[in-house]
């Protein structure tokens, strides 16, 4: 495979940092000062995009930093994984920007210089994850979306933010370092190297004498530590972390925290171990297991939620682990599968985000139970929910539909036929927690006392979330460049 060696990657990672400077510099003129954040995500998004012919080409790129200690080093490595992830992502953080704009200007936010310099940084940090060569540069990355996001889920400063922010932190870092720190110490100690392989850092492991007790405690170690891909025991800080604005929400949901986390499970299982090995050792059955059971037990709990933000985080908890369920097959459309649902999740759930953030700044109404007749008030955004639920249960013409497609082909070719009903069982879920939200705000009649006057968000909220939604139905039709990029990375393990 040939490599390019350019700088694009590390002036797309820095851009953010560049306009945190920027808006500090014009902290007192909020339309300057959001015009920076405006700009240096579109700047992002084009670095990203200028190297996308590179990629699907067959090419990769390749950009070094510095070199901490020998074997050491910061540097990039742009695969179509990565680029993957970094278009997602960079994509839509240019939503989230405008969209915040409208949310802390609405509802006039204290502290929003703080907020948009800690959104910057943590989309940073979740590009120089989405880029890093080896799995040294993802750890700095990794911890530096934890830090950079305390701050916006403490953000509203109360009582129950600041404790939510503490779990959020507790769980985030602490299951880092003791875990993931660890791990990343016994695989150096063990190949003498930290750097991504498409067959696996551990793909001879026999040959370096490696057992198997080894490796299936150094798995262990790498899966406890990422805590951000919300897995089952390690989930309770999603939902915890709901007490930030919904934007932050969106924000962690769709583009850099959990998003981050399950990337890097993916990374662990395709480069770090390799699909060869985890299938000698069966660790992959074991680990689609483990997310089987949490994408049902969260749904279960997703249906006692009325809290509308806390039935969208333990939906997101079972909607992660589909990724990890498609990865853990080790097959190709299983692969396929989990690579494809980390875009077509983000774009849905990001518009779930949205939609209730633009209930909550309207109507200030947080509870499923209190959404009766909304849709006649605020059409657009419920027509939007509706598109995205609908996309995440995976119903046809929906995005949702491609990655549950190759899922249940990846279960098939794994003969592992029984847990399609996993599958089956986890859908119906799906729809028992997202479509009685849709009958009520389209089929049942407003509260006594409140009118059907059309009463949208302001427009910096609604067309992000419109355009959010017609992404879900774009994904369906028109999937290539990500479906082509999701091929690749399956097609560059052989």
């Amino acid at each position: 495979m040939e490599t390019v060696y350019s700088s694009i990657p590390f002036l797309a990672m820095v851009t953010p940092l560049c306009a945190i400077a920027l808006i500090i510099i014009f902290n007192n003129k909020p339309n300057l000062r959001e015009s920076w954040t405006i700009l240096a995500s579109l700047i992002k998004f084009g670095l990203i995009v200028s190297m996308l012919p590179t990629i699907l080409d067959g090419k990769v790129i390749e950009c070094f930093i510095v070199t901490v200690l020998p074997g050491l080093d910061i540097k990039f490595k742009i695969d179509a994984l990565g680029i993957f992830f970094a278009l997602t992502a960079s994509f839509l953080w240019i939503l989230t920007s405008f969209y915040s704009i409208g949310y802390v200007r609405t509802l006039n936010e204290h502290a929003q210089t703080r907020y948009f310099i800690c959104f910057a940084a943590a989309i940073s940090a979740t590009i120089g994850v989405a880029f890093s060569a080896n799995m040294f540069t993802t750890y700095l990355f990794y911890e530096m979306i934890t830090f950079s996001t305390y701050a916006l889920v403490a953000h509203k400063e109360t009582p129950e933010a600041r404790q939510g922010a503490k779990v959020y932190f507790v769980f985030l870092f602490g299951t880092s370092v003791a875990f993931l720190l660890s791990a990343i110490f016994l695989t150096y100690y063990a190949t003498g190297t930290l750097d991504f392989s498409n067959q696996g850092i551990f793909s001879d492991a026999r040959g370096k004498g490696l057992s198997n007790v080894f490796l299936i405690v150094t798995f262990g170690l790498f899966i406890a530590g990422t805590s951000k891909a919300a897995m089952m025991p390690f989930h309770a800080w999603l939902p915890r972390a709901m007490v930030a604005p919904t934007p932050v929400s969106a924000f962690l949901h769709a583009v850099a925290v959990v998003k981050s986390g399950i990337f890097v499970v993916v990374k662990i299982v395709l480069h770090l171990f390799g699909i060869n090995l985890l299938a000698e050792l069966r660790l992959g059955i074991v680990l689609a297991y483990c997310a089987s059971f949490t994408m049902i037990v969260s749904s279960v709990i997703a249906l006692r939620q009325d809290n509308l933000k806390a039935r969208l985080a333990y939906s997101t908890v079972a909607q992660l682990s589909y990724v990890i369920f498609g990865v853990a097959l080790l097959t190709p459309s299983g692969i396929t599968g989990s690579i494809m649902h980390i875009v077509i999740h983000a774009f849905g759930k990001i518009t779930l985000f949205f939609c209730a953030g633009a209930i909550y700044a309207v109507t200030h109404k947080t509870k499923v139970s209190e959404l009766d007749g909304i849709g006649k008030k605020m059409p657009f955004t419920m027509v939007a929910f509706s598109l995205a639920s609908l996309s995440l249960i995976g119903i046809p013409p929906l995005g949702g539909f491609i990655s549950k497609w190759y899922l249940a082909m990846g279960v098939i070719e794994a003969g592992q036929i029984p847990i399609i009903a996993v599958l089956v069982i986890s859908s119906i879920l799906n729809a028992c927690y997202f479509l009685p939200i849709v009958y009520k705000a389209f089929f049942k009649e407003l509260p006594h006392g409140e009118t059907a006057e059309r009463n949208e968000a302001p427009a910096l909220m609604v067309v992000p979330l419109v355009l959010t939604a017609i992404g879900t139905l774009s994904l369906f039709f028109v999937p290539s460049i990500f479906l082509d990029l999701a091929k690749m990375v399956v097609a560059n393990l052989n």
